[in-house]
């Protein structure tokens, strides 16, 4: 028997770019590879790519000259760049990055075999065309680097929002749902292999929609109906979309997880509407609202990007003031970086110097860290069920697990395994972790 190749893939960027990793490593053990987690042994190495950021595509340029040493020790070795950043940036990545011999795009994966042959040649092999109806449904995704308990399913693809910072539509094309009924048999076949936890992903999860006519909340609701013993989570959530009738699902079924990531972005009005968000506070907060009346128990994060262009200090004591009102459990902040090709690039300046990011970015980070602390300090005493997920990363003494609103909940070991539900009381906390001693095991 022929032995198999050795594939080793990182990853950047969200979570479906992790999703979309383990659609790669199943199309790749089809034919003929099997991933490995030492890049020395690789006889093949792709990369993930993000480029919501500009850093994250530094971070990969950094690491692509990083590997002409493996090429220098195995001139066979094959690279390839994958993802968003592929089909940004197409061929200047040949020319720039010399050792690169694969550029595929995020809806070009099954051809990848195909690229290999041509790459193996010596040719430069690239295929970034965007497609109008590839959702990868039929491909049952490699779990790697898998916990063995939560896994993300992929329902949707692409973007049709046109945020004016983002490059998402372009990189990845018009939305497209899965067939209900294969996202459901993969939950299910998830649910019989022992996993007891997924999230259902998409750049915006709330329009989806399948050609037989199901919504999101009906597919939730599908979801959830496999087990009781199964949690169901969902990212992400565009605040234009959020509906009652989901929120009316989730508050039906408790095996729905009581955590919602609902991105602002900012607390301006203004600026919302530079960024072309299609919602302003007003709407914003109404959305919390509901939330807070189906849903009391529900944890709320968002994403925050401070120093959009034109941001006025009054912008940024906008954005505080909302963040107080709403009183996030947890947030993802970063600084404005401008993406080539987007419509803020082409239409506004850039204008707010790096130092005022950086200094505004700190105000939003210190605030939330005193929100997260105090919404912590609310679960003390309460009891929570936890999904175990393994160890603590200080101790081997302690398990570490999510209660349903998503917080990190870390326990003495005892007899418990990953998988497995415990019920937890917190004694204590830290700004990013809850700590408690085993209640009653469920």
């Amino acid at each position: 028997m022929e032995s198999k190749r050795k594939l080793y893939i990182e990853t950047y960027g969200c979570q479906m770019n992790f999703s979309d990793t383990q659609i790669v490593g199943s199309i790749m053990t089809d034919h003929n590879f099997e991933s490995t987690e030492n890049i020395a042994d690789a006889d093949l190495i792709f990369v993930n790519t993000c480029s919501i950021r500009d850093n994250a595509e530094q971070r990969v340029r950094a690491r692509l000259q990083e590997f002409k040493r493996y090429k220098k020790i195995k001139p066979g070795l094959i690279i390839g760049v994958l993802g968003c950043m592929a089909e940004r940036l197409k061929s200047q990545l040949i020319e720039e990055e010399k050792m690169v011999d694969i550029i595929v795009g995020p809806d070009a994966y099954r051809d990848l075999p195909r690229l290999l042959s041509v790459a193996e040649t010596g040719q430069k092999a690239i295929n970034v065309i965007l497609s109008a109806d590839e959702t990868y449904a039929d491909i049952n995704p490699v779990r790697l680097d898998s916990n063995g308990v939560s896994a993300f399913i992929s329902i949707m693809r692409g973007c049709e929002n046109f945020c004016s910072y983002c490059v998402v539509p372009f990189t990845r094309g018009k939305e497209r749902s899965r067939d209900t009924g294969t996202i459901v048999n993969e939950a299910k076949d998830l649910f019989s292999n022992g996993y007891r936890e997924v999230t259902l992903l998409g750049q915006n999860v709330n329009s989806y929609r399948s050609e037989d006519g199901v919504g999101f909340a009906g597919l939730m609701e599908m979801v959830a109906k496999i087990s009781p013993q199964l949690r169901v989570r969902f990212a992400t959530s565009h605040p234009k979309d959020l509906s009652d009738e989901l929120l009316q699902t989730m508050a039906a079924y408790p095996n729905i997880c009581r955590s919602i990531h609902l991105p602002v972005q900012s607390g301006s009005d203004r600026i919302l509407k530079l960024m072309n968000r299609k919602y302003d506070t007003k709407w914003y907060l109404d959305r919390i609202e509901s939330i807070r009346s189906y849903l009391p128990d529900c944890a709320i994060s968002t994403d925050i990007i401070c120093g959009f262009c034109t941001e006025t200090d009054q912008d940024q004591k906008d954005t505080l003031a909302l963040m107080r009102r709403v009183s996030y459990d947890y947030a993802f902040m970063f600084k404005y970086s401008e993406r080539p090709g987007t419509t803020a690039e082409k239409k506004y300046n850039d204008d707010v110097p790096e130092s005022v990011k950086s200094e505004r970015l700190k105000e939003i980070i210190d605030l939330q860290q005193e929100l997260s602390y105090k919404s912590n300090l609310k679960d003390i005493g309460k009891i929570f069920e936890v999904l175990v997920e393994g160890f603590s990363k200080k101790s081997g003494k302690e398990l570490s697990g999510r209660n349903s609103q998503n917080k990190v909940v870390v326990f003495p070991r005892h007899e418990f395994k990953p998988g497995d539900y415990v019920k937890v009381k917190i004694t204590s906390c830290t700004t990013a972790t809850l700590k408690g001693e085993v209640a009653i095991n469920g």
